[in-house]
């Protein structure tokens, strides 16, 4: 009988279901960030010549980033060649501030625009 109790409780314990967690919830942000739109399609030459030198050029596979800082803000620019080709045009940026926590990329915009 004592054989019994330990093997019946390892049976009801395999037919035990497993539990179930609750699906997973898309993560959106408060407030989405405005996309400074005027900078898609830039060239190289463009943002420089509204920046200034870029903090950090990387060369990166068949793109190039440049990095713009100031004190309240990093902004990186994406370029790619287009289909088609030609020069390099900017296909996505990123804005955050300098601990790296996600920033409002027109006001990133503004911030390096008002330090030239």
């Amino acid at each position: 009988m004592r054989r019994l109790v330990p093997a019946f409780a390892l049976l009801v314990a395999g037919c035990a279901t497993a539990p179930q967690e609750p699906a997973p919830q898309p993560v959106t942000a408060a407030h989405p960030p405005r996309i400074a739109a005027g900078l898609i399609g830039a060239s190289a030459a463009d943002l420089v010549g509204h920046f200034g030198n870029p903090a950090l050029q990387v060369r990166e596979g068949a793109g190039l980033k440049l990095q713009f800082r100031s004190q309240r803000c990093v902004l990186d620019a994406y370029l790619y060649v287009p289909p088609g080709g030609g020069i390099e045009r900017v296909a996505h940026i990123d804005a955050r501030l300098p601990s790296g926590v996600d920033a409002d990329q027109a006001a990133c915009v503004s911030a390096l625009e008002s330090r030239n």
